[in-house]
């Protein structure tokens, strides 16, 4: 055999296993809402070896990579049988995406890609692109997929390839490793991304948080988070969409905001991920934030900290698309263990870990944005009392 094919693909396997088994440990003392790691927990280096190498030294003799993955981002998350599954978003040197089910024992460590990407089955009109699948245990008994899926706009003008349609894909499964592919959801939106369903039934309707928008990029007259019901999830036909948390000049949401991952249920109410975008001279900026709804009216907002929750930081703002933080996925645990997925710089993804009583205080006590500058200055102001007068 080959002697640089063997050496090329030993030393390859020999460094991904390192990869895999590295341990990764909180990091340094944080802001007490949450806390960081010091490493991704997936990234392009996570991808399989057989993904990306031919392993036949007649036809690879020099064991060359020939089908590259560009970066792992955006994963859907679920806990199922004590272990940890990520849905990622993998993209491939090619700009295509696909999703791919990585497992863990721990939550933080130790993610490893099955062997096989998702088939995932194709509609009367294919997709071009699917992305950022967000998952829900519903109370229906099935675990569905809601991501976005991406076609070419029909009515571009020719010469314009980069117009497209997005909308929201469904699909369900028991085990991930089956997918039903569904009708996608129809609404009377241009566009829609990042929806989200709800995992209990509403006034015994399927109810779906939206982000309907004019155009492929811009929001335009869209307003923010929306919701809606639909009787069917065979057939999802939202009639009647309602926004439910605005968007708001001036804040880390003036340009888009969409629901992350489903709500976290807790006896004070829902407790939301979302993330909110704002421009810059630098481009667009994603955040995250959080806030939260009425326990028997998931629709209506009861408490909006201020800011945002999580913003990029360090590495995290570096990559394909830089300054960005994005999370469709989510696992709260029995013991009230919280575990906070999200990617950075559509490059690499990360985990937070919280707890559901530390996600409630910050939700319900932290004050909201006052939208001016000026109420932000007395708002502070009235914290620092308070503190000096602890002091004392």
């Amino acid at each position: 055999m080959n002697n640089l094919f063997t050496i090329r693909k030993e030393n390859l396997t020999s460094q991904y296993e390192a990869l895999i088994s590295l341990p990764n440990k909180k990091a340094a003392l944080g802001n007490g809402i949450f806390d960081r790691y010091e490493n991704p927990v997936l990234t392009a280096e996570h991808a399989p070896l057989i993904w990306t190498y031919d392993f036949n030294p007649e036809t690879n003799p020099y064991f060359m990579e020939r089908i590259g993955v560009n970066c792992v981002f955006n994963p859907g998350a679920i806990a199922l049988n004590g272990k940890f599954y990520l849905v990622a978003r993998v993209e491939g040197n090619d700009r295509k995406s696909f999703f791919a089910v990585a497992e863990s024992s721990t939550g933080v460590d130790g993610f490893r890609f099955w062997d096989h990407p998702v088939v995932l089955p194709e509609t009367e009109v294919p997709d071009t692109n699917v992305y950022d699948m967000r998952l829900v245990k519903h109370e229906d008994g099935w675990i569905y997929g809601l991501f976005c899926t991406e076609r070419k706009d029909p009515q571009a003008p020719p010469g314009d390839l980069s117009s497209a349609i997005a909308q929201c894909g469904i699909v369900r499964t028991k085990d991930l490793k089956s997918w039903e592919r569904l009708a996608d959801l129809k609404t009377s939106s241009n566009q829609q991304r990042n929806v989200v369903l709800h995992p209990e039934f509403i006034d015994g309707q399927y109810a779906f948080y939206t982000r309907p928008q004019d155009g492929f990029i811009d929001a335009g007259s869209g307003g923010g988070i929306g919701w809606g019901l639909s009787h069917s999830i065979e057939n999802a036909v939202i009639e009647n969409e309602m926004i439910v948390d605005q968007r708001h000049y001036h804040t880390i949401k003036e340009v888009k905001n969409g629901q992350g991952p489903a709500p976290i249920k807790t006896d004070k109410g829902w407790l939301h991920i979302a993330h909110g975008v704002r421009n810059t001279a630098a481009g667009l900026r994603y955040v995250l934030y959080v806030f939260l709804s009425e326990l028997d009216r998931p629709n209506i907002v009861s408490h909006r900290p201020g800011g945002h929750f999580i913003a990029p930081e360090g590495i995290e703002r570096v990559g394909d698309v830089s300054n960005v933080v994005f999370c469709n996925g989510v696992i709260a645990q029995d013991n009230g263990d919280v575990f906070i997925y999200y990617a950075s710089s559509d490059t690499r993804c990360h985990v937070a870990t919280t707890t559901v009583d530390q996600l409630l205080d910050y939700a319900m006590n932290t004050p909201e944005d006052p939208l001016r500058s000026y109420a932000c200055v007395e708002q502070r102001i009235a914290l620092i009392d308070r503190n000096l007068q602890l002091k004392n």
